[in-house]
């Protein structure tokens, strides 16, 4: 276990890893383009599916769906990054967090190389193939984050769980303003979530869909071309993944290093 000194020094760390999120890149500005005008130049069937995404993430709350990682798979893979062998998430209590860091970073390289495929390979018919990118990159995000989850000894099985990964999601697509107020909701989850405050956080994964649909705004517009879409496909998804996998990873070492500093001598 780390030293109280230790777990501090990564609290800051974290903590000004917050403080920069208020930013956002070029291209993340111009991917929030007006609903109206995206409407009109969507087609049909690709609203249609991306209003399927507002069920998936209800049902992943839930029940899981499926969505649900496997366990042991990342397990084997925990063991195989760190050295260290574990079966249950009580496991987890002795791991140095910085196994757990790197174990995430071996998750967000994997899932990475694999948006970019998916991300280039849908590409290539256009906007008509994006009705597949679109499904394939929400179970891209919820797999990564459940596998961080796993990784520092949470399980996805659990209901709150399950909504934590989902306040990752949002965080991710959200403006400063959305960033903040995620952060706020998420400040005492180390204590425990209360099923009151479960199910008041539940209500907010609606805002989820929005921004998730957001973030596809300009890949809509860009993949109307074919070919095109292939470089721009590649280069959305990847920067997706590896900023929600940064954003798991962060979130889930703040939770791990609060958890720890009530113990910390």
């Amino acid at each position: 276990m780390e030293s109280r000194i230790v777990l501090e020094n990564e609290l800051t760390r974290i903590q000004k890893w917050e403080k920069d999120q208020g930013g956002g890149w070029f291209w993340d500005k111009l991917m929030r383009l007006p609903f109206k005008l995206l409407d009109k130049l969507t087609p049909k069937f690709i609203q249609k599916k991306i209003g399927i995404l507002l069920d998936e993430i209800g049902s992943f709350i839930q029940t899981g769906g499926r969505y649900l990682a496997s366990e042991k798979r990342v397990y084997r893979l925990f063991e195989k990054t760190t050295g260290h062998t574990v079966q249950t998430k009580d496991d987890f209590q002795h791991v140095p967090l910085e196994d757990m860091r790197k174990a995430s970073l071996k998750v967000a390289t994997r899932m990475k190389n694999t948006a970019t495929a998916q991300g280039a390979s849908t590409g290539v018919g256009g906007i008509f193939t994006l009705a597949i990118d679109i499904p394939a990159i929400l179970t891209l995000s919820l797999t990564t984050l459940q596998e961080i989850a796993l990784m520092h000894g949470y399980d996805p099985d659990d209901k709150k769980e399950r909504v934590f990964i989902i306040k990752c999601l949002q965080f991710s697509t959200s403006d400063v303003v959305g960033k903040e107020a995620i952060l706020k909701e998420l400040s005492n989850y180390h204590q425990g979530a209360k099923s009151n405050d479960v199910i008041s956080q539940i209500q907010g994964w609606r805002e989820v869909t929005l921004t998730f649909t957001e973030q596809f705004g300009l890949k809509k517009l860009l993949q109307i071309v074919p070919i095109a879409g292939i470089l721009i496909g590649a280069l959305i998804n990847r920067t997706m993944i590896d900023e929600l996998a940064e954003t798991g990873t962060m979130l889930y070492q703040k939770r791990k290093i609060m958890e720890r500093l009530k113990t910390a001598e």
